[in-house]
């Protein structure tokens, strides 16, 4: 190619630069209408709702549907994610908790789900999300709820028995373990790794064919593990890229998962209700009698009005020895008429069902 090819093609893209610079512009002011109009219309005493997760997943999947390339449907919802958040920043900044610390692949999870334009804020531990979002200090919160190797998350579980939280949206995340070291580990003198423990499951096999006689150390995060590591002169972290980068340490291997595929799903709980979409799920906790058949009882209705189970847990109930209770997601909307009538029908069945909330699929 030519020297003066090369100069028309940048004087194009620089001319196609302004235009997308302009529209942003544009977006944007339109954004700020939008939040006066909703200030105008609202009742005194009244909260205003800015961040609407179905509007969100709609516009996400029309960008999706119309992109003709050559970037991937996902990498322009991206684009498109991010230019949301910073509009939606103009009307009011989101705020977010997480279970931290910095670098969390639960943070990497927020981000992706609620764009970089947030206010993210990390809490210790699930439990305290939990606690945050009930509060209404934060808007919504953030949680792991199970990884495609080690299955269910039993904390978030646990939580939900406990918090009337609604569940607003879901994100899956692609997890790659990288072993991380700081400028002062000795790399042949290792003797201790740290990460969360679900981290250290998911890397067994590594682990036991690189470093089987290293003490393995279950900490409350992969990002607590970078901060530890960072200090230390004889241990190495297992942990994302957000941690290695925001703790300043090297990679010694990467993607150490024993599962190319491992990802985790995290869900997104607030306050707020989310209208159906059309392409929904539902999740509910339902608990049954202690009898032979319960559980057969319990499936029974969304078998016979082909309703698609996604996911199934039991944890033991809090409200007597030897009772459980089951975690159930779903495809539908509760408030779609054959998703209700089977609601109603198992609860007549059953001990108690609660309706933790319909969100839109995960779009990212």
């Amino acid at each position: 190619m030519s020297e003066q090819e090369l100069k028309a093609l940048r004087v194009r893209i620089d001319s196609l630069d302004e235009k997308v610079l302009e529209l942003i512009s544009e977006r944007a002011r339109c954004a700020q209408e939008v939040a006066r109009v909703k200030m105008a219309e609202l009742a005194e005493g009244e909260e205003p709702i800015f961040y609407r997760p179905e509007r969100e997943a709609a516009v996400l999947k029309r960008v999706m549907e119309r992109n003709r390339g050559p970037l991937s449907n996902e990498e322009m919802a991206r684009l498109f994610r991010e230019i949301m958040s910073s509009c939606l920043a103009l009307e009011q900044p989101l705020k977010v908790a997480y279970l931290g610390p910095e670098g969390t692949f639960t943070q990497a999870a927020a981000l992706k789900h609620f764009g970089h334009a947030v206010i993210s804020k990390p809490m210790a531990a699930i439990d305290e999300v939990f606690r945050e979002v009930a509060a209404g200090a934060v808007n919504f919160g953030v949680v792991p709820v199970e990884n495609s190797t080690e299955g269910a998350v039993n904390h978030t579980l646990d939580s939900f028995l406990e918090h009337d939280m609604v569940i607003c949206g879901e994100v899956e995340l692609r997890i790659h373990h990288h072993l991380l070291v700081g400028e002062n580990t000795k790399t042949d003198s290792i003797s201790r790794i740290y990460s969360h423990a679900q981290s250290l499951a998911q890397c067994r096999k590594w682990l036991d064919a690189h470093y089987p006689n290293v003490e393995r150390v279950a900490v409350s995060s992969n990002a607590e593990a970078a901060k530890r590591v960072k200090s230390e002169w004889n241990s190495a972290a297992i942990a994302g890229d957000m941690a290695a980068g925001l703790y300043g340490l090297s990679r010694i291997a990467e993607k150490i998962e024993d599962r190319p595929d491992n990802s985790t799903r995290f869900l997104m709980i607030g306050n707020q209700e989310v209208p159906p979409t059309g392409d929904d799920k539902t999740s509910i906790i339902v608990s049954m009698s202690n009898k032979p058949g319960a559980l057969h009882e319990l499936l029974v209705p969304f078998h016979e009005n082909g309703i698609d189970l996604t996911r199934i847990e039991t944890r033991p109930s809090r409200s007597g020895k030897w009772t459980y209770v089951f975690f159930i997601d779903f495809v539908g909307h509760h408030r779609d008429p054959l998703i209700k009538a089977v609601l109603e029908r198992i609860s007549q069945e059953a001990v108690a069902l609660k309706v933790l909330g319909s969100y839109p699929k995960a779009v990212l």
